[in-house]
């Protein structure tokens, strides 16, 4: 072999032994960022592995790592860097190269400080961008595949620690809604009573199985019934606490006072002192002696009922404020109507009347005037079949928007008992 034959081997065999040095360092850092991510090793920590390991034994001087995130994209890593960059400055420019390998060739000056930049892709949507600067250009080619290969593999596993993160808190959630579902169907009567002199019937439809409406009624003397409708705000859990903090206190004190206002004084001085103010309910209440032929109600910011006898509609609004909004409620009206012929008091939230169908329309309270003209003779509980029967005619193929609940109270003070 001539001299120069064996300089070429012995340089060959160099080539072969950096490269197989190269493959034996890939090899073994892979190992070690797959060992981090199965221990479940922090975004933060993979990052700064993924950072050490380009600077330091890729040979790449200068690093910046963009990852894409749900609906945004975010910075991983920034390493010595003349500048500090934003995924605002550089992600137009980045969505436009396309090349596995895009070496820069252009000049745009927000790149200037870069050689190459390494897009990775998932399903031909870009998930991350690494942007290097070369220090060392030996085996480039090989480098930069493998950069490619360790980026996608740290973008994966960040978007599976997201994704772990959304199940985790889909699960925390739906535990939580069920933790509310079971409060809520503890807390609403389970069955309402019928007598020839009073009746009651509800429809109840939480959206998503559990809402913010409460309901009640509580024979508090001969012939007296309590009956309630509120409408909480927010939904879950804390509804569903706030909710059964109402029924406790109502029904405690509902059994040391006879007079509403009283009852709605101390009602909205228990849900201040639950919520600071930070969270409040709309409240109908109202006392129904249907022998002695009179309803005394009080309106705290509901929706106004209707309540139908001696042929005319009237409309329950005299009250106070929402519950829970002020430490003292500023004012407070009553409304007491004598009750002398077969009458129909409907209360509900303002999910009914924000029904909408697929023309856009709601389901305005001139609807609900009509129906209830139309069908106040009926019993209680048929007057509600009805009136569901309604609403799904109304509203087709849509969905119900929000909270539904119905209380509707039949009167009849010349009934035998």
């Amino acid at each position: 072999m001539t001299d120069g034959g064996s300089i070429q081997a012995v340089q060959q065999l160099r080539q072969l032994e950096r490269e197989l040095s190269l493959k034996q360092m890939q090899i073994q850092r892979l190992l070690n960022i797959t060992q981090a991510i199965n221990n479940n090793m922090s975004a933060d920590d993979l990052f700064n592995m993924y950072k050490e390991f380009l600077r330091f034994e890729m040979g790449m001087s200068k690093v910046l790592l963009l990852i894409k995130e749900v609906d945004h994209w975010t910075v991983a890593v920034q390493s010595n860097l003349d500048q500090i960059y934003t995924p605002e400055q550089l992600i137009p420019i980045l969505k436009k190269l396309l090349n596995l390998y895009t070496v820069k060739q252009t000049d745009d000056p927000r790149l200037h400080e870069f050689d190459i930049v390494i897009p990775v892709y998932h399903k031909e949507q870009p998930i991350s961008y690494a942007l290097v600067t070369v220090a060392n250009k030996e085996d480039l080619y090989h480098k930069i595949q493998f950069i490619q290969t360790i980026t996608n593999i740290i973008a994966v596993a960040i978007e599976n620690k997201r994704l772990f993160r959304n199940q985790m808190e889909q699960e925390r959630m739906n535990k939580e809604i069920e933790l509310a579902r079971e409060v809520q169907s503890l807390l609403i009567p389970q069955s309402l009573p019928k007598y020839p002199h009073f009746e009651l019937s509800s429809i109840y439809k939480p959206h998503y199985n559990v809402g913010g409406d409460y309901f009640d009624y509580l024979p508090i003397g001969e012939d007296r019934y309590l009956i309630c409708l509120a409408d909480i705000s927010g939904k879950g859990v804390s509804a569903a606490l706030l909710m059964s903090n109402l029924q406790a206190n109502l029904r405690q004190l509902a059994r040391q006072y006879s007079d509403i206002e009283k009852l709605v004084v101390l009602l909205n001085e228990a849900v201040y002192a639950l919520t600071g103010g930070d969270r409040f309910l709309t409240l109908f209440i109202a006392e129904v002696n249907p022998k002695a032929g009179h309803i005394h109600y009080i309106n705290c910011g509901h929706i106004s009922p209707i309540l139908y006898h001696d042929n005319q509609v009237e409309y329950l609004s005299k009250g106070c404020t929402v519950l829970g909004a002020f430490d003292q409620l500023p004012f407070i009206e009553h409304g007491r109507i004598p009750i002398g012929t077969p009458s129909l008091l409907l209360v509900f939230t303002d999910g009914l009347t924000d029904l909408v169908n697929a023309s856009n329309q709601f389901f305005e309270i001139e609807n609900l005037e009509r129906f209830v003209c139309k069908y106040h003779d009926e019993s209680a509980a048929e007057f509600n079949r009805r009136l569901m029967n309604e609403l799904e005619n109304f509203k087709g193929s849509q969905t119900f928007p929000d909270d539904i609940t119905v209380l509707t109270c039949k009167i009849d003070p010349n009934a035998v008992s």
